[in-house]
Protein backbone atom coordinates (compact mmCIF):
# COMPACT_ATOMS: atom_id res chain seq x y z
CA UNK A 1 0.00 0.00 0.00
CA UNK A 2 1.08 3.76 -1.00
CA UNK A 3 0.47 6.51 1.06
CA UNK A 4 1.67 9.83 2.24
CA UNK A 5 4.07 10.05 5.37
CA UNK A 6 3.20 10.58 8.55
CA UNK A 7 5.67 11.00 11.77
CA UNK A 8 5.07 7.10 13.11
CA UNK A 9 7.12 6.11 9.92
CA UNK A 10 9.89 8.66 10.12
CA UNK A 11 12.58 5.64 12.61
CA UNK A 12 11.07 3.04 9.70
CA UNK A 13 12.41 5.39 6.70
CA UNK A 14 15.63 5.88 9.05
CA UNK A 15 15.96 1.95 9.49
CA UNK A 16 16.13 2.25 5.34
CA UNK A 17 18.35 5.20 4.88
CA UNK A 18 20.79 4.07 7.49
CA UNK A 19 21.00 1.25 5.98
CA UNK A 20 22.05 2.83 2.69
CA UNK A 21 24.89 5.36 4.43
CA UNK A 22 26.47 2.32 5.85
CA UNK A 23 25.87 -0.53 3.11
CA UNK A 24 25.74 1.47 0.03
CA UNK A 25 26.61 4.14 -2.79
CA UNK A 26 23.19 5.50 -2.97
CA UNK A 27 24.22 8.19 -0.99
CA UNK A 28 27.38 9.59 0.23
CA UNK A 29 27.06 10.13 3.94
CA UNK A 30 29.15 8.09 6.28
CA UNK A 31 27.78 8.30 9.38
CA UNK A 32 24.09 7.07 10.37
CA UNK A 33 21.24 9.88 11.56
CA UNK A 34 19.89 9.94 14.62
CA UNK A 35 15.75 10.15 14.95
CA UNK A 36 15.73 13.43 16.04
CA UNK A 37 17.86 14.53 12.17
CA UNK A 38 15.28 12.26 10.74
CA UNK A 39 12.31 14.40 12.32
CA UNK A 40 13.55 17.52 11.49
CA UNK A 41 14.28 16.78 8.16
CA UNK A 42 10.40 15.12 8.25
CA UNK A 43 9.00 18.52 9.62
CA UNK A 44 10.95 20.13 7.25
CA UNK A 45 9.38 18.21 4.03
CA UNK A 46 5.87 19.05 5.26
CA UNK A 47 6.59 22.42 5.98
CA UNK A 48 7.90 22.96 2.61
CA UNK A 49 5.28 20.59 1.22
CA UNK A 50 7.39 18.30 -0.31
CA UNK A 51 5.67 14.96 -0.39
CA UNK A 52 6.99 11.85 1.34
CA UNK A 53 5.22 8.34 0.22
CA UNK A 54 5.74 4.91 2.51
CA UNK A 55 5.58 1.89 0.72
CA UNK A 56 3.56 -0.06 3.41
CA UNK A 57 3.64 -3.98 4.17
CA UNK A 58 2.36 -5.81 6.87
CA UNK A 59 2.35 -2.50 8.56
CA UNK A 60 6.05 -1.59 8.36
CA UNK A 61 7.60 0.32 5.92
CA UNK A 62 9.38 -1.20 3.33
CA UNK A 63 10.29 1.81 1.18
CA UNK A 64 10.02 5.42 0.49
CA UNK A 65 9.93 8.22 -2.10
CA UNK A 66 10.47 12.07 -2.10
CA UNK A 67 11.19 15.18 -3.81
CA UNK A 68 12.67 18.51 -3.25
CA UNK A 69 14.24 21.41 -4.49
CA UNK A 70 17.18 20.72 -7.01
CA UNK A 71 18.41 24.16 -6.17
CA UNK A 72 17.29 26.98 -4.12
CA UNK A 73 17.64 29.59 -6.93
CA UNK A 74 13.82 30.98 -7.66
CA UNK A 75 14.36 29.86 -11.82
CA UNK A 76 14.82 26.58 -10.71
CA UNK A 77 11.48 26.26 -9.16
CA UNK A 78 10.26 23.93 -11.43
CA UNK A 79 12.48 21.45 -11.18
CA UNK A 80 12.97 18.87 -8.10
CA UNK A 81 15.34 16.21 -6.95
CA UNK A 82 14.12 12.72 -5.72
CA UNK A 83 15.23 10.09 -3.96
CA UNK A 84 13.75 6.62 -3.46
CA UNK A 85 14.98 4.07 -1.08
CA UNK A 86 13.68 0.53 -0.16
CA UNK A 87 14.48 -1.99 3.03
CA UNK A 88 17.26 -4.09 1.72
CA UNK A 89 14.13 -7.02 2.47
CA UNK A 90 12.11 -5.51 -0.13
CA UNK A 91 14.35 -5.36 -2.96
CA UNK A 92 12.97 -6.46 -6.45
CA UNK A 93 9.71 -6.52 -5.73
CA UNK A 94 8.89 -3.16 -8.04
CA UNK A 95 8.53 -1.33 -4.64
CA UNK A 96 10.77 1.62 -6.36
CA UNK A 97 8.83 1.78 -9.22
CA UNK A 98 5.46 1.70 -7.36
CA UNK A 99 6.61 4.62 -5.14
CA UNK A 100 8.16 6.56 -8.23
CA UNK A 101 4.78 6.61 -10.11
CA UNK A 102 3.12 7.86 -6.81
CA UNK A 103 5.91 10.56 -6.90
CA UNK A 104 5.64 11.76 -10.61
CA UNK A 105 1.81 11.60 -10.42
CA UNK A 106 2.41 14.05 -7.85
CA UNK A 107 4.80 16.57 -9.65
CA UNK A 108 2.43 16.62 -12.20
CA UNK A 109 -0.12 17.52 -9.93
CA UNK A 110 2.23 20.24 -8.24
CA UNK A 111 2.87 21.53 -12.11
CA UNK A 112 6.49 20.40 -11.74
CA UNK A 113 8.63 20.65 -14.83
CA UNK A 114 11.30 17.89 -14.65
CA UNK A 115 12.72 15.77 -12.07
CA UNK A 116 16.39 14.82 -11.71
CA UNK A 117 17.92 11.54 -10.46
CA UNK A 118 21.30 12.20 -9.24
CA UNK A 119 22.51 8.20 -9.18
CA UNK A 120 25.29 6.81 -8.24
CA UNK A 121 27.03 5.75 -11.83
CA UNK A 122 27.82 2.25 -10.86
CA UNK A 123 24.23 1.34 -9.78
CA UNK A 124 23.20 -0.19 -12.54
CA UNK A 125 20.11 -1.71 -11.04
CA UNK A 126 19.12 2.74 -10.51
CA UNK A 127 19.86 3.68 -13.93
CA UNK A 128 17.91 0.75 -15.46
CA UNK A 129 14.67 1.38 -13.57
CA UNK A 130 15.17 5.14 -14.05
CA UNK A 131 15.71 4.35 -17.95
CA UNK A 132 12.00 2.49 -17.64
CA UNK A 133 9.70 5.32 -15.98
CA UNK A 134 10.98 7.55 -19.07
CA UNK A 135 14.05 9.22 -17.19
CA UNK A 136 17.19 10.16 -20.10
CA UNK A 137 20.44 10.46 -19.21
CA UNK A 138 21.72 14.30 -18.80
CA UNK A 139 25.59 13.35 -18.24
CA UNK A 140 28.27 12.21 -15.60
CA UNK A 141 30.44 14.11 -13.24
CA UNK A 142 33.39 11.95 -12.42
CA UNK A 143 35.25 11.96 -9.22
CA UNK A 144 31.55 13.71 -7.57
CA UNK A 145 32.00 11.86 -4.41
CA UNK A 146 34.12 9.83 -2.19
CA UNK A 147 32.78 6.59 0.23
CA UNK A 148 34.45 3.84 1.14
CA UNK A 149 38.22 4.86 0.23
CA UNK A 150 37.41 4.77 -3.19
CA UNK A 151 35.92 8.11 -6.06
CA UNK A 152 32.52 7.85 -6.90
CA UNK A 153 31.34 9.30 -10.37
CA UNK A 154 27.63 10.81 -10.32
CA UNK A 155 25.40 10.65 -13.31
CA UNK A 156 22.27 12.87 -13.72
CA UNK A 157 19.21 11.50 -15.23
CA UNK A 158 15.60 13.89 -15.87
CA UNK A 159 12.00 13.00 -16.17
CA UNK A 160 10.12 15.88 -18.25
CA UNK A 161 7.02 15.99 -16.46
Amino acid sequence: MIRRAVKEDVAGMLEIFNDAILTTTAVYLYEPQTLEQRLAWFKAKQAANEPIFIYEENERVAGYATYGPYRAYPGYAYTVEHSVYVHKKHHRKGIATKLMHALIAEAKTQKLKTMIAVIDAENEASILSHEKLGFTYSGTIRNAGYKFERWLDVSFYQLDL
